[in-house]
């Protein structure tokens, strides 16, 4: 025992000088058999017990302590790296020295053989002193929850200034240390007391307007800890404010972004697919947690509606039920939905003109109403690919009088060789309990195929650049295919295109010769930019050159509207056709694609160049408008046709149009045969909606009323039963003077139940249209309401148009909630 010998005096002159012994019980014990295992000289290979290292770091830990009370003046120098680093430690035997040597070679081996796999951190104490209370080497500075030495408590090794051990480093401190433990791990993206934390945030683009996510992967068990807790700092774009302090007060939760003044900031948690309060929430073991997500802006109310106001929390756990699971794979879907529609969303560049819904009229100020008649449907289709895309709906690209003339309704054909039938219905409203709603109607003349004149189409096809996407160019080709099936031997086909510059494809050629018309259509291809000017001008150049008389000469562009090239502006496009309209070549716009769609300037190109407007959204959707609907959408039996309505005071305090906003003309315009208006084509319908305010009524919605001094208030005259005159005008497709119908409106006070399925389905449709507007002027919004109206109003629909309407309320229904 001579190598221990002074090892043996300090450790007694320092015990001598402790108040209690510093030494753990069963010491003596133990350093008594290690004593006696070092006294044997034997040559045999040593069998080193298992305890054995920790006998040896024991005992080193306790004659450093020693050397710790001895030399009180040097503590803080202990704590340095310098000198923990050049600690000397005294003569050991040869024994001990093999032993460590030894242990020190097997941890060399086990980290060696980890390295391909996973490339461990170097773990081991470095102590030349008892361990202190507070470790000077912690990441993140978070201390262990004891000072206790134990196997499972590991401290890092100090590393240099750039936080990683050099080589040389390694080798030097595994010298000077005692090992107490080893351990491999993992790399992690973030190591606390508490979490392993792995941020799965989305791309920066996806993250611009609408998705503020943070998923936590994993936690590791804290007694202490709650979800708030794990939350706090960690789910980005959270903030978690401590309580007030008063007993009972809980932490609040508040997205940012949503402004402290709201009297409720509270936002809306989903666990496992299923809506549930801040409680429930505050209830979760964090253990128990596989992700979290935050949604919020039009993330948030697309899925939720107003409950996700102030932004939704959405949480997965680890295990779920079997009714949790298909809760969250719904929710799921509907969230892969509104992510995609996300990626079109951040390139739209989609053109709509803005406008303000009509507002109501008082009539003893203005009795008299005028409009032209509109049978564009494009923005039915608009609004349906929107969504279904689980788009946000643009509110400027909502017309309500597209969507009410997208259907068909049940009118009689019209009498005495008049172009149209005029039908008329008037009963309660159902957005506004005390209001009245006056339908009118126009019925076309179905005129027989074989009677139909011949057609002279010239198709304008865009094949610009931007046209070469799968729901454009080849939507498109596949579009005109179904046209052409429609056409007779008669019929002729040209084909006009337009890119950098515009060229004519295939001359006016006979619709008999399909195989040749439907070649020239697959060979387009696209690419260059868009001069739409001068396909225009070429398109009607060339059907003005094999003009039919007496027959259907028609222009069909067929393009997204990204005009960049030549005449583009609206202005400059409206001057355009309005000037071609006078060649009596009628027009056509069909509109494709998303994204970069231009709807105002197809709208200005219909609405002034003596045309119809639809948007293609689907081969269904173009086998409708150029399949069935065919003769109605391409053969004009009347055009510039106006509506002008007289309401009587003595009934009708105040009224308004419902849509037609951009049809809307001056009342002096009715007998200007100059004013161009909308064309209506064989079996057509055209249908307009007015909300009334009864005489007997009183309505927040009222305007306020003047005192006229020179105008009469007041009518003496009798009118018997009559609510409201109705006018029409309308030209013959190649005339120039307007004739005119007249008709009265009676005043009913039939009840609602009593209404007709067209007026029940029609009003359903116009409400939600206002919903979708946002309008100011309707007070019921319940979209539960308008689906089971359009359910009654359904009627007769062998084509599953209106089935299809009361599903897309349905699926639009289940957004909002």
């Amino acid at each position: 025992m001579e190598n221990n010998h002074d090892i043996d005096k300090k450790f007694n002159e320092a015990s001598q000088s402790l108040e209690e012994p510093a030494t753990f019980p069963g010491f003596d014990k133990v350093w008594a058999k290690v004593e006696e295992k070092l006294d044997k000289k034997d040559d045999k290979k040593k069998v080193i017990p298992i305890w054995f290292p920790y006998g040896i770091a024991a005992s080193l830990i306790i004659g450093l302590g020693a050397f710790y009370f001895i030399n009180k003046n040097d503590v803080s120098e202990i704590n340095k790296n310098e000198i923990t680093q050049n600690t000397v430690l005294p003569k050991v035997n040869s024994d001990i020295r093999a032993i460590d040597s030894t242990v020190k070679s097997n941890i060399e081996k086990e980290i060696h053989a980890q390295k391909d796999i996973q490339k461990p951190e170097v773990l081991a104490y470095e102590s030349v002193v008892p361990v202190p209370e507070i470790s000077p080497i912690y990441h993140n500075e978070i201390p262990p929850q004891s000072s206790n030495v134990t196997k499972d408590n590991i401290v890092y090794m100090e590393p240099n200034h750039d936080g990683v051990l050099d080589e040389e480093d390694k080798e030097t401190k595994i010298e000077e240390v005692v090992l107490i433990g080893y351990k491999t791990t993992t790399k992690q993206s973030a190591v606390t007391s508490t979490m392993k934390l792995s941020a799965n945030n989305t791309t920066s683009s996806q993250r611009k307007n609408y998705l503020d996510q943070s998923k936590f992967d994993g936690y590791i068990n804290r007694p202490s800890a709650n979800v708030l807790n794990i939350a706090q700092g960690q789910l980005a774009g959270v903030n978690i404010s401590t309580g007030s302090g008063q007993p009972g007060s809980k932490p609040t939760v508040m997205i940012r972004g949503f402004s402290s003044l709201n009297e409720n900031t509270q936002p809306l948690y989903v666990i496992n697919g299923i809506p549930q309060n801040a409680d429930e929430f505050r209830k979760l073991n964090p253990n128990s947690i596989k992700s979290m997500e935050v949604l919020k802006d039009a993330s948030a109310t697309a899925i939720y509606g107003n409950r996700g106001s102030n932004g939704v929390i959405i949480i997965k756990t680890k295990k779920l039920s079997r009714k949790e699971r298909k809760a969250f794979e719904k929710l799921q879907k509907v969230h892969d939905s509104i992510n995609a529609s996300k990626q079109i969303q951040q390139i739209n560049n989609e053109e709509y003109d803005a406008f303000v819904e009509n507002p109501f009229e008082l009539t003893k100020n203005q009795s008299v109403s005028t409009f032209s008649i509109d049978v564009d449907k494009a923005a039915y289709s608009n609004i349906r690919r929107m969504i279904n895309n689980g788009e946000y709906v643009n509110k400027n690209a909502v017309r309500i009088e597209e969507m009410i003339n997208y259907f068909k309704y049940d009118y009689p054909q019209p009498k005495n060789d008049q172009p149209f039938s005029i039908n008329t219905e008037y009963n309660d409203s159902p957005w506004n309990s005390k209001h009245k709603l006056l339908k009118i109607g126009l019925q076309g003349k179905e005129i027989p195929t074989d009677k139909l004149p011949n057609s002279n189409f010239v198709f304008l096809i865009d094949v610009s650049g931007s046209m070469d996407e799968p729901n454009k160019l080849p939507l498109l080709k596949s579009s005109f295919k179904v046209l052409l099936e429609q056409l007779r031997p008669t019929d002729k086909v040209g084909i006009v295109v337009y890119a950098g510059s515009a060229g004519m494809v295939l001359p006016p050629t006979s619709a008999k010769e399909k195989n040749k018309i439907i070649e020239a259509l697959d060979e387009l291809q696209a690419g260059g930019s868009t001069a739409g000017g001068q396909g225009i001008e070429l398109a009607y150049k060339l059907a003005q050159e094999n003009f039919i008389k007496n027959g259907n000469n028609r222009v069909i562009i067929a393009t997204d509207g990204d005009f960049n090239v030549g005449a583009s502006s609206t202005d400059d496009l409206q001057s355009l056709v309005e000037e071609k309209r006078k060649s009596g070549v009628f027009l056509t716009c069909l509109g494709f694609g998303m994204g970069n769609f231009k709807d105002n300037r197809m709208e200005t190109l219909a609405n002034k160049g003596n045309g119809n407007y639809a948007y293609i959204d689907n081969l269904q959707e173009a086998n409708k408008f150029l399949g069935k609907e065919f003769a109605d959408s391409m053969y004009a039996i009347a055009k510039d046709v106006k509506i002008q309505i007289e309401f009587n005071p003595k009934y009708v305090k105040s009224y308004r149009l419902i849509g037609y906003e951009n049809r809307k003309l001056k009342n002096e315009d009715f007998t200007n045969d100059k004013i161009d208006a909308g064309e209506l084509g064989t079996g057509h319908t055209v249908t307009a909606l007015y909300e009334v305010i009864p005489n007997d009524v009183n309505s927040e919605f009222l305007p306020k009323e003047n005192d006229l001094k020179y105008t009469k208030n007041t009518n003496d005259e009798n009118f018997n039963d009559e609510l409201a005159t109705v006018k029409f005008r309308y030209k013959k497709p190649d005339g120039d003077q307007s004739s005119e119908i007249i008709q009265v409106v009676k005043n009913t006070n039939q009840s609602f139940s009593s209404s007709s399925n067209d007026f029940k389905f029609a009003s359903s449709v116009a409400w939600f249209g206002l919903v979708l507007r946002n309008s100011a002027l309707i007070k019921n919004k319940d979209l539960k309401e308008i689906e089971n109206l359009a359910k009654k109003g359904r009627g007769k629909d062998d084509e599953g148009y209106r089935a299809e309407f009361v599903r897309l309320v349905e699926t639009y229904r289940s957004t909002q909630k």
